[in-house]
């Protein structure tokens, strides 16, 4: 194996360590990490990638949107209660930095409106 692809197999295994730690701890978001690890290891083997398509992790998570089928109702509502909740801390720290709490509602509006209107629902 070269050095190209041993970097993306370790890559990808620090990838799915943190997605695995993602998929069971709600403040870390496991779906950034789980993509990372599809595309390390579809990239430093065929057998590797391969194997993760079939995994248990790769199927509850992200089969649905790699798919384009999108998204289960309850997995949105998750994500966008996660995402909610860590950025109503970050805007009650930012109590003297009244540009940042502008940037953090512009940031979390989008979030929520892309997530109800541009990502894809699928029934459970």
């Amino acid at each position: 194996m070269n050095l190209r692809r041993c970097a993306y197999a370790t890559c990808g295994c620090l990838a799915l360590a943190l997605g695995a730690v993602g998929a069971v701890l709600p403040l870390l978001p496991a779906f950034p990490f789980l993509l990372l690890v599809a595309f390390c290891f579809a990239r430093a083997s065929e057998r590797l990638g391969q194997w993760f398509l079939g995994a248990k992790l790769y199927k509850e998570n992200l089969e649905g949107h790699v798919s384009g089928q999108g998204m289960t109702r309850a997995a949105k509502v998750r994500l966008m209660a996660v995402v909610t909740v860590l950025m109503s801390i970050g805007f009650a720290l930012m109590h003297q930095v009244p540009v940042g709490r502008i940037i953090l509602v512009c940031v979390w509006v989008f979030h929520l409106a892309y997530f109800t209107l541009g990502v894809k629902e699928r029934r459970a």
